[in-house]
């Protein structure tokens, strides 16, 4: 009875009870075992009890966290009930999410994993397929929103769009800038798609955020100046420097134009390719682009100046609260 209470807590059944551990033609471990009956006959959707209907396709395995290199598996009856409210459906198993083929604690891992490196290294480390992991993050994020409020509590949020696929398809994202957590996200890139995020929030949560980072999208702009009576539309810090960037390279065309219409050839050679130069962190310069950096800091003033500004507007949100307005503020000085 111990050994089996170990099996139960090494493959996270719950409350099951294990009947017997052999294993399989492939080598595979296999874990025989049966709910509770205070767990059985549920509706594998809702959780209620129901009238039994038959046995199903007989016994279903679901896949469980490996035991070291070797694959184990959870073996069970699978009868179905009929629920009045979702008809004919599989049973519910403590162990296992409906309708998965997989435990509940292998289901965990993998959206723990997918969280914190990519999808492909997650597939191929629970060995399971690319796909799979998709389904396997839909089913635990259906679950968990359920018991957890991702809205709840959000006073400094960020807006933004993302790419997915090819065709220029966007996904809308909303983080909570307190936690770092991703708390919403939803298909689009327009007004509608804001709006729905804020009708979801609810009046009284609207009233509630603070501060809105996002870029200088008119489409993010509209709906939060009017949803959010009391929060401060900020522009993120990638939008700023983006803008500063293309203003060095406005910067740069200009200097390269001036120079071949008062026939200075030879500054304007040199000008040539220095766009990555000026558009790169300092810290990621080849060798080649750091000799044009210095020589564009010898020859022309006006454009080194501008580089400046730009990388200088990029060290202010690497420094403290108090010593970045300071600096903001000679930065502005300097611009002007």
């Amino acid at each position: 009875m111990r050994k089996r209470r170990v099996w139960a807590g090494l493959l996270g059944l719950g409350a099951a009870v294990v009947e017997d551990v052999y294993c399989g033609d492939q080598g595979e471990v296999v874990v025989a075992a049966r709910p509770r009956a205070r767990e059985r006959d549920l509706c594998g959707v809702c959780r209620r009890r129901c009238p039994g209907f038959d046995l199903g396709e007989g016994r279903r395995r679901w896949r469980a966290l490996d035991l070291g290199s070797t694959l184990a598996y959870v073996e069970a009856w699978a009868p179905r009930v009929s629920c009045p409210e979702h008809g004919v459906v599989v049973c519910a198993v403590p162990w296992a999410r409906h309708p998965s083929r997989f435990t509940r604690a292998f289901e965990d891992q993998v959206a723990w994993l997918a969280v914190h490196c990519s999808k492909s290294a997650t597939a191929e480390l629970m060995r399971i397929a690319w796909r799979t992991v998709g389904s396997i993050i839909e089913r635990v994020v259906a679950d968990t929103g359920r018991e957890i409020d991702l809205l709840a509590g959000l006073r400094r949020i960020g807006i933004d769009e993302i790419s997915h696929r090819k065709g220029q398809r966007y996904i809308t994202v909303v983080i909570d800038h307190d936690t770092g957590r991703l708390v919403w996200a939803s298909p689009g890139r327009d007004r509608k798609t804001v709006l729905s995020f804020l009708d979801e929030l609810g009046e009284e949560r609207c009233e509630q955020i603070r501060l809105v980072s996002a870029d200088m999208a008119a489409w993010i702009a509209g709906p939060v100046a009017e949803r959010c009576p009391n929060a401060v539309l900020c522009i993120d810090a990638f939008h700023v420097i983006q803008g500063a960037t293309d203003a060095l390279d406005q910067v740069r065309r200009d200097v390269w134009n001036e120079a071949r219409r008062s026939g200075q050839d030879q500054l304007a050679h040199r000008l040539k390719g220095a766009r990555y130069a000026l558009w790169k962190n300092p810290e990621n310069l080849t060798g080649r682009q750091q000799a044009k950096l210095a020589d564009i800091q010898h020859t022309n003033r006006r454009l080194y100046r501008a580089y400046l500004l730009k990388e200088q507007l990029r060290q202010i949100y690497r420094l403290p609260a108090d010593t970045a307005i300071a600096l903001l503020d000679r930065w502005i000085a300097w611009g002007i």
